[in-house]
């Protein structure tokens, strides 16, 4: 009966209904007390941390459960739904509440379908961790991560905070596997015997029981920092080390060495000393052996796995720590290797391609082990500049060589005579200067009666310079002569780097030998002939090498005339100078004369006297300094400066007395005789003594003054009547040398005033 009373109830509608309504609600209360369950687990588990396992798979059965009932009560609703549709109008606000309140159970239970899979998901991640399978374990949390960091319910925060945790401790393990596996052994200090003690201990990280390849586990670790974004800040500080302590140190020392020790479960890398050696810099084929070795090992036991788990990925490890390290190493290699491997001579630039191609098979095996990207790179493009660098080398090391021979000591010098020639290297003959030639011969013939120069024209005279003057010039000329042979933007370097090396000398030498050239007066006179001789091979020099240099230097730039006349300005104010503070000298011993009066006084005769010998006596000092320095000519032109201020001083002095007595006249001309005794004597150029008697004969030719006070000590010891007669009516040779004012006031100092001395004076016109 129960049954017919259902079906025709059935057949109705209204027993589906009301049962329908019945389980919805039955079911509703089941979930709420699944959802109190489950959530109150989560929490003991995940915030409260209490072991709980087996409650948590019981509540797993029964949200599948649900999660079924749900799925069958579901397909009824949509059945009625399409069997009712003609009462929709009826149904349609109980049956929207129904379906509203089961999307909330669905929504409720696909919630709990998630906290199943969070909770599967951190099972499967700390089982990976502990069977070391690290990138699983990496790629289970990064996942885990993506669903659950954003969001804000109580619960999910939680989550996200036991999955931070997960993260951070991951990382912790990851690093400490890093730490075991590769171990470094570093010294205190950095010196080339601290390096020694320098080795690397890669571990392939396997046991006897573990069935891997060696270096499998250290592969993983690296992969599972990769996914987990922590492989850079690794790899970083892992390169630092590496440059620091054992690539840079087999660059800079040629001596050391690197050992590869291969065994079953690690492979080590140490640096060792095999000997000694005589050379300061390793040689490029040497570095490049040196950083394979140790780049090669590492890439097989380290880098040489993908640095991403992506199957599409062809990337390596070594890719990372290649992009960190290559700017560095190769400044290195260029600064301590290439740079002194750069040849000093243009003849062995052909030599250097054996270093080109080396340096071409060095990034070619970087590039192979994914070291290296691209096709060009510092350190080729630096070895394929060689000429530039040459020419850049060659130029820095001939100014440092230039400088010091400038600031070096200029008393050590050499004898230069009109013989005297600069040895030039034998330089190519320019194609145009056979016809060149050829019409020199032909002009020859024709000027055969045409008056010749003299031999000597514009040849040097005899003199001492530096001899690091003659040494700056031998490198100038060595300097050239590498342009000669040189491509034309080398020659140009070059050429130029000569025109600052005279700039340089122009500069420098009156600057750091100052108060030498000041204090020695055989020191400026050697700076007078050192700059005259430069300028005298500034004359030539362009004309010399101009034909046999590239264009655009032949074809007339390459000219130092123009430097000329400063360097004879140079030499001339420095020698000037010398003779303006030994004027002032000769002015300042003259001035303890007492200005030669009342000379009958035996102090002040004594005063005067020493006087005049001091002057003599400086004077001689001065001939003795500079002679067989100076060239005869001007040696004579400033010996004869010199006496004439001081003949003109003791003139001066003696015309402007007012009163000579008959003794002081004695004793004036006492004075001025020793001068003209000894005053010749000091003229002595040459080192020979019998040879400058012909200079001393002709001191008039270099003391203006020089008859003036011949003629005024003749007039201190002579009467009137031989006064009046040497005048000769202003034609004789006293009036040449002194007008009739100045005379008429020597004769009334020397002379009382008589009858004889007013007649005396009328005759004086």
């Amino acid at each position: 009966m129960a049954s017919f009373v259902t079906e025709v109830l059935a057949s109705s509608g209204k027993l589906e209904k009301e049962d329908l309504s019945g389980k919805i609600s039955k079911m509703s209360r089941k979930v709420e007390y699944t959802k109190e369950e489950v959530c109150d687990t989560i929490n003991k588990r995940y915030n409260e941390f209490l072991p709980c396992l087996q409650g948590s798979e019981e509540l797993m059965g029964q949200v599948d459960e649900l999660s079924k009932e749900i799925d069958t009560l579901k397909t009824c609703i949509d059945s009625e739904v399409r069997l009712k549709l003609d009462n929709i109008h009826v149904a349609m606000a109980e049956y929207a509440k129904l379906k509203q309140q089961l999307e909330k159970n669905t929504m409720i239970i696909s919630m709990l379908g998630h906290l199943k899979e969070f909770h599967s998901a951190m099972e499967d991640f700390n089982k990976a961790v502990l069977e070391k399978k690290y990138v699983s374990a990496a790629e289970q949390l990064v996942e885990s991560l993506k669903d659950w960091k954003s969001s804000e319910l109580p619960l999910l925060r939680a989550l996200s905070s036991e999955l931070t945790v997960q993260r951070e401790n991951f990382i912790y393990i990851l690093g400490d596997e890093w730490k075991r596996l590769a171990i470094w052994k570093l010294p205190s200090s950095k010196d080339l015997k601290s390096f020694l003690k320098v080795e690397l201990n890669l571990s392939h990280g396997s046991s006897k029981n573990e069935e891997q390849k060696p270096p499998d586990l250290l592969c993983r670790v690296l992969q599972a920092l990769a996914v987990q974004g922590d492989l850079q800040h690794k790899i970083k500080l892992f390169s630092q080390i590496l440059l620091k302590n054992m690539l840079k140190p087999l660059v800079m020392y040629p001596s050391l060495s690197v050992k590869v020790t291969e065994q079953d479960d690690a492979t080590s890398l140490a640096l060792q000393c095999l000997e000694e050696s005589s050379e300061e810099r390793s040689t490029p084929s040497q570095v490049y052996s040196k950083l394979i070795l140790v780049l090669k090992t590492l890439h097989s036991n380290l880098l040489g796995t993908a640095a991403s788990v992506d199957s599409d990925s062809s990337s390596k490890l070594s890719a990372v720590l290649g992009e960190l390290i290559w700017e560095e190493i190769s400044q290195c290699i260029i600064h301590e290797c290439l740079l002194y491997s750069i040849p000093t001579n243009s003849s062995q630039l052909e030599k250097y391609n054996t270093v080109i191609k080396e340096t071409e098979e060095f990034e070619k095996s970087l590039k192979e082990m994914q070291y290296l990207h691209g096709d060009s790179t510092d350190l080729l493009k630096y070895a394929r500049d060689v000429n530039c660098h040459f020419a850049s080398k060659k130029c820095k090391d001939v100014i440092v060589a230039a400088r010091k021979l400038m600031t070096s000591k200029m008393h050590n010098t050499v004898k230069i005579t009109p013989n005297t020639n600069v040895t030039l290297p034998k330089l190519p003959v320019p194609s145009s200067e056979v016809r060149v030639s050829q019409e020199a011969r032909k002009e020859e013939v024709m000027l055969d009666n045409v008056k010749q120069l003299a031999a000597g024209t514009l040849s040097l005279p005899a003199c001492r310079i530096s001899e690091s003057v003659q040494q700056l010039m031998e490198l100038v000329l060595n300097t050239l002569c590498e342009a000669v042979g040189s491509s034309p933007q080398c020659a140009l370097q070059l050429f130029f780097t000569v025109r600052n090396i005279f700039q340089l000398f122009y500069d420098v030498v009156p600057t750091y030998h100052k108060e030498s050239l000041l204090k020695f007066p055989h020191l400026a006179a050697i700076q007078h002939n050192n700059c005259m001789y430069l300028a005298h091979h500034l004359l030539t020099l362009g004309h010399q090498f101009r034909p046999h240099l590239p264009p655009p230097l032949s074809e007339g730039i390459a000219t130092f005339v123009d430097m000329v006349p400063g360097f004879r300005k140079l030499g001339a104010q420095c020698f000037l100078t010398q003779l303006n503070v030994q004027r002032a000298e000769l002015l300042e011993r003259l001035s303890t004369a007492r200005n030669f009066s009342n000379l009958d006084d035996e102090e002040n005769y004594i005063a005067a006297s020493k006087a005049v010998r001091q002057v003599i006596h400086q004077l001689k000092q001065l001939g003795t300094v500079w002679q067989d320095v100076l060239p005869v000519s001007i040696y004579c032109k400033a010996m004869g400066s010199l006496l004439n201020t001081a003949i003109t001083e003791v003139i001066s002095k003696i015309m402007m007395l007012e009163d000579i007595s008959s003794e002081d006249g004695e004793h004036l001309h006492t004075l001025c005789q020793t001068i003209i005794e000894e005053g010749p004597l000091v003229f002595i150029p040459l080192a020979e003594e019998n040879k400058n008697k012909k200079y001393q004969e002709e001191v008039p030719i270099y003391v203006k003054k020089w008859i003036t006070f011949k003629e005024l000590v003749i007039v201190l010891r002579a009467n009137l009547q031989e006064i009046v007669n040497r005048w000769a009516e202003g034609k004789g040779p006293l009036a040449m040398e002194f007008s009739s004012s100045e005379m008429k006031s020597l004769i009334r100092a020397l002379f009382q005033n008589t009858e004889r001395r007013a007649i005396a004076l009328t005759k004086i016109k």
